[in-house]
């Protein structure tokens, strides 16, 4: 099996083990970004916002 992990690899892991409230402030702070839950109406507001793609236009140059 192919196990190799770079030094910066292996640096961050330990750093993230011998700083454990780093790595649950990283928990903390991707939840803020990525997940978030919508309300219905904020749903609704998002896809009432979209705009229609434009068809491809091929160019001959």
């Amino acid at each position: 099996m192919y196990n190799y992990q770079s030094d910066t690899t292996q640096f961050l892991n330990q750093y993230l083990e011998e700083h454990p409230e780093v790595a649950a402030g990283r928990l903390e702070n991707r939840n803020l970004l990525w997940d978030v839950e919508l309300s219905a109406e904020e749903q609704q507001d998002f896809e009432a916002a979209k705009v229609a793609k434009q068809a491809y236009t091929y160019y001959a140059w």
